[in-house]
């Protein structure tokens, strides 16, 4: 009978991982679109605003400078209240973010849809300060890497939609339209639409029993952070995994941020929409390369696979700066399926071993995201002066040295 009754015990809290587990997936897919929308933006405003594309890099800057002033603050409440309380917050504040987008569109000012992304973005530096770790903990530790791999999948998923629609509802209007305001209402409509989708989740997630995980409860305090940090410093390959993920994501946004300019500009015939399908096609190859790199991992180590992606990424960028027209823009899609693996891996990498530093380890990874605020404004700058292709110099060097991070780095 007790055998009986472990065994029940046991199916029993599997499925109550299984199902916690198909939430946070959710919640990964929502943040994926909204990226997937940030994306089209910089080309939007570059049309109806007529800023430049360094100004429009600011988009960029105040969504991922977000993560690097909301990471740690976040991880001090996730340590506190739990993961589930973690995502509720976030998805709260991604919901008022998203609704500050329609007096935004209303006065039409550039500085107002800045502050409306900021806060969108302090809500999904919480969504992944929590989402992310709680990923891992939700099954057996060997199988971490390949389960957040998964579940960024679904990420991916979401930045493949992103572009899709941001084409379909924004560049038809702007292209036939004269005009400020009219250019704003799919804008508003979208977002508006957005934050009522992102509420609704927020209120399944509220009335659903999720577990909880507390092994590092007890370093709250001074004390604790004190010993927090020590142990950090000693972990070189948390440090590196900092560095690299910064690098990555420099890397990812300025390549997304600058997309739609490269294909109209090293196309002739190509408009913004035509550069927007061809971003969420982009996009959608990244998210294959998600779902085939989790397959691979579970028969080619995910530090090896990171180390080849990386230098695979780096070749196509030289085809890219190389300026060969259809060529190169083939390269510029291609390099989306090896970024794919980067983001989950270097994290689930960097994270082993931390025990009771898991959450605060995790939010220095997400700080280490300001990568994305710095590398579009360069990259804007770069393509300013010179020329678009010139720009994707940034991404070719943060290649080099993920590879390196990949190649040679310990981990436990």
């Amino acid at each position: 009978m007790d055998t009986i009754y472990e065994t029940s015990l046991r199916g029993t809290q599997t499925n109550f991982y299984r199902y916690a587990r198909i939430l946070v997936t959710s919640v990964f897919f929502m943040w994926g679109l909204s990226y997937g929308l940030l994306e089209v933006l910089n080309k939007h405003f570059q049309e109806i605003l007529h800023v430049s594309k360094a100004q429009s890099g600011l988009l960029q800057t105040a969504y991922f400078g977000a993560y690097f002033l909301a990471a740690l603050p976040a991880a001090a409440f996730i340590q506190r209240a739990g993961y589930k309380s973690g995502i509720l917050l976030g998805l709260g504040l991604y919901a008022i973010g998203a609704l500050l987008f329609v007096p935004a569109s209303l006065v039409g000012h550039f500085s107002f849809f800045l502050g409306a992304l900021f806060v969108l973005a302090c809500g999904l530096a919480c969504l992944e300060t929590s989402a992310n770790p709680y990923m891992i903990v939700l099954g057996s530790p060997d199988g971490a890497a390949k389960r957040l791999n998964l579940a960024q999948s679904f990420c991916g998923l979401g930045c493949f939609v992103g572009p899709l629609l941001g084409g379909i509802l924004f560049f038809g209007k702007v292209e036939r339209e004269v005009g400020v305001v009219i250019p704003f209402a799919p804008l508003r409509l979208t977002y508006l639409g957005l934050a009522i989708v992102v509420l609704l989740m927020a209120l399944l997630v509220a009335y659903t029993a999720m577990p909880e995980s507390y092994e590092n409860r007890r370093d709250n305090g001074v004390a604790g952070s004190r010993q927090f940090s020590i142990l950090l410093l000693k972990q070189k390959h948390f440090l590196g995994g900092v560095a690299a993920q910064f690098l990555y994501v420099s890397a990812q946004v300025g390549s997304g941020a600058f997309f739609i300019n490269y294909v109209t500009e090293n196309l002739r015939s190509a408009t913004a929409q035509h550069g927007a399908f061809l971003l969420s096609l982009a996009l959608f190859v990244f998210t294959m390369g998600r779902f085939i790199s989790t397959w691979l991992m579970g028969r080619v180590a995910p530090q090896r696979l990171l180390s080849n992606y990386a230098l695979l990424s780096a070749l196509l960028c030289l085809v890219i700066i190389m300026g060969l027209g259809i060529s190169s823009i083939v390269a510029l899609v291609a390099m989306f399926f090896f970024m794919s693996l980067m983001f989950p891996t270097i994290f689930a990498l960097a994270i082993r071993g931390l025990g009771g530093s898991t959450k605060r380890g995790a939010s220095i990874l997400m700080m280490s995201m300001v990568g994305g605020a710095i590398s579009p404004v360069i990259m804007g700058y770069i393509a300013d002066s010179s020329t678009i292709r010139n720009a994707y110099v940034v991404p070719l060097a943060c290649f080099v040295i993920i590879f390196c991070y990949g190649r040679f780095s310990k981990h436990p």
